[in-house]
């Protein structure tokens, strides 16, 4: 009969001693619990910023900047008085250019270098704005129009020579459609990383190219054809619509093949925390802080907004620049994606060999 296994003899009240304090580090390092601990933070912060960024933008809206035509001679004693007093009423906001003509100043807001036109004539001050630069901006230059003009007893007459649409009557509608195609684009990327990991990095812009077509095609069909809310010059909306969403999918992914599964931080706070509330959407630039008025237009969001109000109101007045900026962003992370896709922890390139089999 072999003898019982017996258990090594310790020194009394060694089998009760705690671990080491690096043991207990580096196990807890291991575990899920680190990352859950600093995703509280993460969420915590992120769930401020997010009220404060929208708040800060969006909440008051402030005249800043706000470029608006002069036609011919406003050199009246009147006048003057007039200008004096709607400038104060703007808090000297008001930056005005001086055009020859009419003609002129009107080219001018058709291409969405100033907000107003004012001329003077038959003893009153008439006012040419466009809502559809933005009608927040326009609703501020009438009402303090007719405001001064009643305080210096002189006649406004105000027009709206590029009004909105019916379906549309606050402007929000192009927003809300570029809002859909920035935060989709990130989300989708975001399935394609959880949920089709053996895609090779070609495949991987492949899908993200498929799924912003057909989600750029479904947002502008079912604002134009299923709700009628605008009418979209369908298929160049369609395609703004499908290059914001490829871009900023993109754009998450090329900061997952950077830093892994923290990607969504950096891709939240550029698209959502700063390129939302600044993008001139919901609250034109005039009347956004003048950081965010600038940095807006540079960002996917902003450019996405820019390309789409162009496309619906300013047919023969359209810009590159909106594009350029898409492009930009879109060229850059696909350029990093590429050079650094061996970082990229779905890359079914650079599995261990029977782990690519298995895909």
């Amino acid at each position: 009969m072999s003898a019982p296994d017996l258990e090594p003899v310790t020194p009394h009240g060694e089998h009760a001693r705690p671990p080491a304090r690096g043991d207990r580090w580096a196990a807890f390092k291991a575990s899920p619990y680190l990352p859950a601990v600093v995703l509280l933070f993460i969420i915590a912060a992120a769930a401020g910023l997010f009220a404060g960024s929208y708040t800060y933008a969006m909440a008051n809206p402030t005249p800043r900047n706000i470029p608006a035509a002069v036609v011919g001679d406003l050199d009246t004693v009147r006048d003057k008085i007039f200008l004096d007093r709607l400038e104060a009423a703007l808090d000297t906001s008001l930056v005005l250019r001086e055009y020859a003509t009419e003609a002129d100043a009107r080219t001018a807001l058709e291409e969405q270098k100033v907000f107003g036109v004012l001329r003077s004539g038959n003893g009153g001050v008439g006012l040419d704005v466009a809502s559809a630069s933005g009608a927040s901006v326009a609703q501020l230059l009438a009402e303090s129009t007719l405001k001064v003009g009643e305080a210096a007893h002189v006649q406004v007459k105000v027009t709206d020579v590029k009004p909105l649409q019916r379906g549309d009557p606050r402007g929000l509608a192009l927003f809300y459609i570029s809002l859909a195609a920035v935060i989709i684009g990130f989300v989708g990327a975001i399935q394609l990383s959880v949920h089709a990991k053996g895609l090779t990095p070609l495949e991987r812009i492949g899908f993200t190219i498929a799924y912003a077509l057909l989600g750029g095609f479904a947002i502008a069909a079912v604002v134009d054809w299923l709700l009628s809310s605008v009418k979209l010059p369908f298929l160049q909306s369609w395609m703004i619509l499908s290059l914001t969403m490829f871009t900023t999918g993109m754009v998450f992914t090329m900061f997952n093949a950077l830093m892994g599964r923290w990607a969504m931080i950096p891709t939240w706070g550029l698209m959502v925390l700063l390129g939302n509330p600044s993008s001139g959407g919901a609250v034109s630039w005039p009347l956004l802080p003048s950081v965010l008025g600038f940095i807006g237009r540079w960002l996917p969001p902003g450019a996405s907004v820019n390309a789409q109000h162009a496309a619906v109101y300013y047919q023969g007045h359209q810009r590159v620049f909106p594009y350029l900026v898409l492009a930009g962003w879109l060229l850059v992370s696909c350029a990093v994606f590429l050079a650094w896709r061996h970082r990229h922890p779905e890359d079914r390139d650079h599995m261990p060999e029977h782990a690519a089999a298995a895909t």
